[in-house]
């Protein structure tokens, strides 16, 4: 998945306007324009198509603020935590970790969003979602889980 195509997603499945987005990122310490936002919004052109005038690829810095500022925005900003360390790559593994952390979500709530989606994943799997990468049963999140968790969180709050 791209990360014009997660913002999108988590755009729609959450109902957020383009003044909220700009204002999650604002709270991750990125300063977006509309103009901006809006080339990230754009879809990507699929394999033999031309692509839309535009549109902008949004780097994984820009994601992981967005979502550092969703935080921010759902659950509070803590005043004693160290400054956020952005990194320049994501990986499926960090923006799950993200969005639960956002969307205060306890391990039934992440399964019954991939329920939602008809997907089935074990207590024991999505925990090793979530292990560090140095640990024996770490697994790699793939783009069929964050999908099938981002179509799962539409179902549930879209309907």
């Amino acid at each position: 998945m791209t990360n014009n195509d997660i913002l999108r997603r988590l755009r729609y499945a959450l109902n957020i306007s383009n003044d909220q987005m700009v204002e999650m990122f604002a709270k991750g310490n990125l300063t977006v324009s509309h103009a901006q936002l809006h080339s990230w919004l754009m879809k990507e052109a699929e394999e033999g198509e031309e692509q839309e005038a535009g549109f902008a690829a949004c780097p994984d810095s820009a994601l992981s603020q967005f979502l550092d500022g969703m935080i921010a925005v759902r659950r509070g900003v803590k005043e004693d935590a160290p400054p956020q360390q952005i990194p320049n790559r994501i990986n499926n593994n960090l923006i799950l970790r993200k969005l639960r952390i956002a969307l205060n979500f306890k391990e039934e709530e992440m399964l019954a969003t991939l329920k939602a989606a008809n997907f089935k994943l074990s207590k024991s799997e999505l925990s090793a979602l979530f292990r560090a990468k140095d640990h024996k049963h770490y697994q790699d999140c793939g783009d069929q889980i964050l999908r099938n968790f981002l179509l799962g969180l539409t179902a549930q709050l879209r309907g």
